[in-house]
């Protein structure tokens, strides 16, 4: 008994502490004490990087949501100034019927249609700030769904977030499965598929915005004046946001000009010269805006499908 005892305590300091022993079997295995795919930290790194994939999906969801929420707004502010704009353009050549003997009645109407385009340009501008913090947000979003470990791997208290404090520490679990099949590469290689539909639908709806916003700076005699252009920026800070987005040109500090999806040419869209707005154009306009062109919503819809099946949880 008393040599089993010498014995244990003789290989307790030549093991050294707990700690010791785990670091000394890491360096015999020739394994990298900060990769989660170690035994001992992969399994801790696995249900943090589930509980972060499924916070960064449901955030995705949501961002869907208000997406939606936005541009349902935008259509009805965008048909109210079309409307108004129209009214206000076409009322000086109306029959005014029994009203005509009323003087002043319309340039009282015009006048009041007039307050009412400013108005609906204002909200359709922010209706477009709140499509493009949308995006914003799924491009951060499709950014952060990696799992870094925070401190020292060799301790029982491993702590992990979604911010890299360690450039060695790629956080991705070395391409590890984080449920079943997928790991953080094919999470993000679908989160960002989504992102790129929503920000190329966004540059088209910004064609749009520059376009209506722009009825507002017409004359009821059709005279153009201070027309906004593409190269306008639409609100204090939004260049800001569309380089955040990846719509910002490096070079001259532009927005991009939009695509169609799937557009075969490398030519971008030709800027018009400034001209007249027909009721046929506007209707276009807003039947577009609605179509969402560049956003193939069965695939959408597909992906979140995939991504519940294997997170094994209903996001909605």
């Amino acid at each position: 008994m008393a040599s089993d005892s010498v014995s244990r305590r003789t290989l307790s300091r030549k093991l050294g502490s707990p700690f010791d022993a785990m670091e000394n079997l890491i360096a015999l295995t020739n394994l990298n004490p900060n990769s989660p795919s170690t035994s001992f930290s992969s399994r801790l790194w696995r249900p943090a990087a589930q509980r972060i994939i499924r916070n960064q999906w449901s955030k995705l969801l949501f961002a869907k949501d208000r997406w939606l929420s936005a541009i349902s707004e935008g259509r009805a502010h965008a048909t109210f100034l079309v409307n108004a704009y129209l009214s206000r353009r076409y009322l000086p050549h109306m029959d005014m019927g029994v009203l005509k003997g009323m003087s002043g009645i319309q340039e009282n109407a015009c006048e009041k249609l007039t307050r009412k385009q400013e108005l609906y340009c204002e909200k359709l501008l922010s209706s477009y700030k709140d499509m493009v913090g949308v995006v914003s947000d799924l491009v951060k979003v499709s950014k952060s769904m990696r799992c870094f470990i925070k401190g020292s791997a060799c301790n029982n208290l491993i702590q992990f977030s979604d911010v890299s404090g360690d450039i060695s520490d790629p956080g991705d679990g070395e391409g590890i499965p984080v449920f079943a099949h997928f790991s953080i590469l094919e999470f993000e290689n679908l989160a960002q598929e989504i992102v790129e539909m929503y920000a190329s639908e966004l540059s088209l709806k910004r064609l749009i915005v520059v376009e209506l916003l722009s009825l507002n700076e017409q004359e009821a005699i059709g005279e153009q004046i201070n027309d906004p252009s593409w190269q306008t920026e639409l609100y204090l800070g939004e260049f800001d946001n569309l380089q955040m987005i990846g719509l910002l040109s490096g070079e001259d500090f532009l927005p991009l000009l939009p695509r169609l999806k799937n557009w075969k040419s490398n030519d971008y869209f030709v800027e018009r010269p400034c001209h007249k707005k027909t009721s046929e154009v506007l209707q276009v306009y807003l039947t577009i805006w609605l179509a969402e062109v560049n956003i193939n919503i069965n695939r959408v819809d597909e992906i979140f499908s995939i991504i519940e099946d294997e997170i094994q949880i209903k996001l909605s």
